[in-house]
């Protein structure tokens, strides 16, 4: 009896990926890609140092709040028209002041007399070395420095105590920086009552008049005869105004005033002390430039002081 076997199953093999088979070749990386990395990098490396420079450029500069400078009105003791003395004439008493004129009780009286007595001798000793010096009688003048009259401290007047500088080359410069700040040429004298301005000085000059009693701004004028001299006397004319035997005049206006006072306030703070005494300041010496942003700017040359105190530089 023949037995029969059963034939023997054949694998059959595939060259076909599995699910879970990997490609190595996919992985390796292509130039391309290192390239590409390369430029990532650099560029992250570069934009750290950047930032790195513009931190240290911050850094730089001091990011505090500038303090706000105040002007304060400035008080100076000015004779005005009175004659020059050394102590001061009195005044006569006015209507309201006739009443405390009365005449007093008999002790208010004796007491008087005896406070007369003491001071007799300090009191002819001041008229007789007021009368000695100046030759003119027995008046004590006026003890106040020259300026406008009014009361206040021992100083120089900001008219007589500053002096202005303008740094152009040209007439036409010249104009601009006057106009810039507002600063008005006038005549005034010869015979005309009138004084008469002259403005819009870069662009042609107009012309104005105005009285004496009108005018309250600050006055300069030049004492000697330079090229800015005369070209303030050349922008006058083309404005029409006459200066045969009259004086010219720059007038200056608040706003360019407080420029002015705020520069000489800074400079004192900075060279000589950081307590502020007008009366110090003799002489301040001041200049028109442009600035860096193209403007015109009052910068300050040089201060000079009427106490000299060794210990401040």
């Amino acid at each position: 009896m023949a037995v029969g076997l059963a034939p023997k199953s054949v694998e059959k093999t595939s060259n076909k990926p599995g699910v879970f088979d990997i490609d190595e070749s996919s992985m390796k990386t292509n130039k391309v890609e290192q390239v590409s990395s390369f430029l990532i990098s650099l560029v992250v490396m570069v934009g750290l140092a950047v930032g790195m420079l513009f931190l240290l450029f911050l850094l730089q500069f001091s990011w505090q709040r500038p303090q706000e400078m105040i002007l304060e009105v400035e008080q100076i003791a000015g004779r005005g028209d009175n004659a020059a003395g050394f102590e001061r004439d009195f005044d006569p008493p006015g209507a309201d002041e006739v009443e405390q004129l009365q005449e007093p009780a008999l002790e208010q009286t004796l007491q008087m007399i005896t406070d007369a007595i003491s001071a007799v001798a300090a009191s002819m000793d001041t008229i007789a070395t007021a009368a000695a010096v100046s030759g003119d009688g027995t008046g004590q003048g006026d003890s106040r420095p020259p300026g406008p009259e009014g009361e206040g401290v021992d100083g120089v007047h900001r008219a007589e105590r500053w002096e202005l500088k303008f740094g152009a080359r040209d007439r036409k410069g010249y104009a601009s920086q006057l106009d810039a700040f507002g600063i008005e040429l006038a005549a005034i004298g010869g015979g005309i009552k009138t004084i008469d301005y002259a403005n819009n000085l870069s662009k042609g000059p107009k012309a104005r008049s105005g009285t004496r009693d009108e005018e309250k701004r600050l006055v300069f004028t030049y004492t000697a005869n330079n090229a800015l001299a005369q070209y303030d006397k050349l922008l006058l004319q083309t404005a029409g105004v006459p200066l045969k035997e009259r004086t010219v005049l720059k007038f200056i206006p608040k706003p360019t005033e407080d420029i002015l006072a705020t520069a000489e306030k800074a400079y004192y703070l900075e060279k000589r002390s950081k307590d502020f005494r007008v009366a110090d300041i003799a002489k301040t010496i001041f200049e028109c430039r442009a600035g860096k942003s193209g403007k015109f700017e009052w910068v300050v040359l040089d201060q000079r002081y009427r106490n000299k105190n060794p210990s401040v530089k």
